[in-house]
């Protein structure tokens, strides 16, 4: 029993030997780790420096600099540069592999593979589309970002990665995750990309200050904004109202704007009635799905009719009128005759003087044998020769002036200077005629080139907004109070799915009769058409009702996509 205890007892603390064994195993792991820890831990000193971003020089093919970049620059998993499906392949394929999907179907239930759940999960993985040029492969149009966040990095990447790229058009982010900061640094990338980018497309991505007006500065060049789902309110209306025209200041690139899906009331309507009071670029106006009711509708519907200007406006107006009859003076060829420099004039002035002193003893002996003493002592200051100077005619040098009075003294003391008193007067109705002709001349000029801008690219209609401001354009004074004529350069206007009844349709009714009326009367086609494309429906009032089929009438024969259709089917028939 003794041995038994002491085998049993002894048997717990003998078997030492397995736990050796134990330990000796963990040695050998910790000497493989030991050993093969400065393999993975430290890299090569040499490739330290070629994977600095900054370094690296962008080929101008996106899929392969924004991949590299992001290796450069720390990411593991980053979004892959695909092409965007388009959507007339996508019915097509469905329409063709229709038949064979319970086929499909069956397969995939029967094989559980990775590779088949990876599959069905792709198109959540984040990625960049892009639409490529027809011509070359290569080439990126446009850039499609949906569904995941871009942070400052990201952002980073696209400022070296995106001006490269020579045929890049549109930029589309939806849902992006965007604050006023990654917008402040988005609309810093803008202009270093190519000079061809024109469209931008910022959707779902509301911001607590709502700067999207930012991107309508006056140094943009962005032609096409979309600022759908934004949850853009009365005030994000007001800052966009003010980027797109002030009393002083207005944006001459943009030619659609698209704010649909927002919270626009009646007050932010207002404010966006007052951009567009002296805003001439642009064409397309999208406010549907918002929460625009009579009041708000009424403002828009004033623009498009002679409005009343304020006293503000009243008097930039005559500011600018005497500003451009200032340069039109200055412009004449009569005037500039007595428009030269100060320099010119001192010039002209020290010659005269050295004459004048050099020819001083004959004109002395001359003028105290045959004119008073009275005269000849005003003629001997010298500071008479400025005064002289001034009132000889155009073209003339002071010797000549001189040479003409010693002549005058010769034939009598009377006609010294009554002669050139008449000379300058006949040249000063002369010059008033040209000037009246040049003014003329310019308007006509003007009128010709606005009516052909309006009718060309809209890059060309920046031009025009730059020459002529729309307070200088011909007005109507009523009543003691001065009339403008409305927006004539807004095309399109989109009020679908607001809360506008027969009150606001009122208003809209006067104003498409009154463009109405306007383009019957003109007598070439050229010059601005007014509104072609009218949308109010889905709103509070009756379809049925006779002020809106009054509205559809006028501008039915209005719209172009109608009336082309109409003109196709009747071929057709």
């Amino acid at each position: 029993m003794s041995s038994e205890q002491s085998t049993t007892g002894t048997s717990p603390r003998t078997p030492r030997p397995g736990t050796q064994k134990s330990s000796g195993v963990v040695t050998k792991k910790g000497d493989r780790a030991a050993k093969e820890k400065p393999v993975t831990a430290l890299p090569p000193v040499g490739e330290e420096e070629p994977k600095n971003p900054e370094e690296y020089q962008c080929s101008g093919v996106l899929e392969t600099d924004f991949a590299e970049l992001c290796t450069r620059s720390g990411y593991t998993y980053f979004p892959k540069v695909v092409t965007r499906p388009r959507p007339q392949q996508n019915f097509l394929s469905s329409t063709s592999t229709s038949e064979k999907a319970p086929q499909d179907d069956q397969r995939l239930s029967a094989s559980g593979s990775q590779n088949s759940l990876e599959s069905k999960y792709v198109f959540f993985r984040p990625t960049i589309q892009v639409e490529l040029e027809q011509d070359d492969s290569k080439a990126v149009r446009e850039i499609y970002i949906r569904g995941w966040k871009i942070e400052d990095r990201i952002l980073g990447i696209f400022s070296k990665c995106l001006p490269p790229l020579s045929q890049l058009q549109a930029i589309n982010l939806w849902k992006v995750g965007l604050t006023d900061k990654t917008l402040a640094t988005f609309i810093t990338l803008l202009p270093l990309c190519s000079s061809t980018l024109r469209k931008v497309s910022l959707e779902g991505n509301p911001l607590p200050e709502q700067s999207y007006y930012k991107l309508m500065g006056l140094d943009s060049t962005i032609s096409h904004l979309s600022l759908r789902n934004n949850n853009i309110d009365d005030y994000g209306a007001q800052l966009l109202g003010q980027a797109l025209s002030t009393l002083h200041s207005s944006n001459r690139a943009l030619v659609s704007l698209n704010l649909g899906f927002n919270h626009i009331g009646d007050t932010g309507a207002g404010y966006i009635a007052d951009g567009l009071r002296l805003n001439r670029s642009l064409l397309w106006l999208s406010l549907a799905h918002n929460r625009i009711q009579d009041k708000g509708a009424l403002k828009l519907a004033e623009v498009l009719r002679p409005f009343e200007l304020t006293h503000t406006e009243v008097v930039e107006r005559r500011r600018l009128l005497l500003e451009k009859g200032t340069q039109e003076r200055s412009r004449s060829p009569s005037s500039s005759r007595y428009g030269d420099s100060k320099m010119d004039r001192e010039k002209s002035q020290m010659a005269g003087i050295s004459n004048v002193a050099s020819s001083s003893d004959k004109s002395e002996k001359i003028q105290s044998i045959k004119t008073p003493k009275g005269l000849s002592k005003k003629k001997e200051k010298p500071g008479e020769v400025v005064k002289k100077e001034e009132k000889l005619g155009p073209g003339q040098s002071p010797t000549q002036g001189t040479t003409k009075k010693e002549d005058a003294t010769k034939a009598g003391k009377g006609k010294v200077t009554i002669p050139e008193q008449k000379i300058s007067r006949g040249k000063g109705t002369r010059t008033g005629t040209k000037e009246k002709r040049s003014i003329l001349l310019d308007s006509e000029h003007l009128g010709q080139s606005l009516n052909y801008i309006q009718h060309s690219k809209p890059q060309l209609m920046v031009e025009a907004t730059e020459m002529v401001n729309p307070l200088l354009e011909p007005v109507e004074h009523r009543d003691g109070k001065v009339f403008m004529p409305g927006n004539k350069v807004l095309l399109h206007l989109n009020l679908l799915r607001n809360q506008i009844t027969e009150v606001g349709l009122e208003g809209f009714l006067t104003a498409v009769q009154y463009q109405v009326q306007v383009t019957k009367s003109k007598t070439s086609s050229k010059g601005p058409m007014g509104l072609l494309w009218l949308s109010l429906a889905k709103n509070c009032f009756d379809p049925q009702c006779p002020k809106y089929t009054m509205i559809q009438e006028l501008m039915l024969p209005r719209d172009p996509v109608k009336t082309k259709v109409k003109e196709e089917e009747a071929i057709a028939v």
